[in-house]
């Protein structure tokens, strides 16, 4: 059973990864999954502070990838539409361009969400590079404690190497 969820721990962790970046996975919660997973083999000694301090890291950088990207729209001056717009040309872009629509979808769909609002072409740009900004902010930051902790898991898995 130790090696089920071991093996279910590293996926939960790679695919946390892969969650900094795909707008359905939350990434640093599927990472700490993969985190708690280890933590139930036999093999590695429970750190329950480790895991509340990781959980807590992971819940923060999940509730503020919600509200990074609407401060950059906001702070350049974008509106709700502008917001859903980058939404949904995530989305979009990611489906029809692969990893490439990850960045022009979000900046096409705020661009076209402050068109829809009946901003002017300027607005509408300064608040799509608002959206991109802030959109590009909360991947770094998912993508960055998402390694953490998979450099975590692979520390607390071979000791040695590490």
């Amino acid at each position: 059973m130790d090696l089920f969820y071991e093996i279910m721990g590293l996926f939960f962790v790679l695919l946390g990864i892969a969650g900094s970046f795909l707008p359905v996975l939350p990434g640093p919660l599927t990472g700490w999954v993969g985190l708690l997973l280890l933590h139930l083999s036999d093999r590695v000694p429970d750190d329950t502070n480790f895991l509340i301090i990781t959980f807590c890291i992971a819940l923060g950088v999940f509730l503020l990838d919600y509200i990074i990207p609407a401060l950059g729209t906001k702070k350049f001056g974008g509106s709700k539409k502008g917001i859903i717009g980058s939404t949904i040309g995530l989305i979009i872009g990611l489906i029809f361009m692969g990893p490439l629509g990850i960045i022009i979808g979000p900046f096409i769909g705020a661009f076209s969400g402050e068109l829809l609002n009946k901003t002017s072409k300027r607005q509408a740009l300064k608040a799509a590079i608002g959206s991109l900004i802030g959109f590009l902010t909360g991947v770094f930051l998912k993508f960055t404690v998402s390694f953490i902790f998979l450099f975590s898991f692979l520390k607390i898995y071979f000791p040695i190497i590490f």
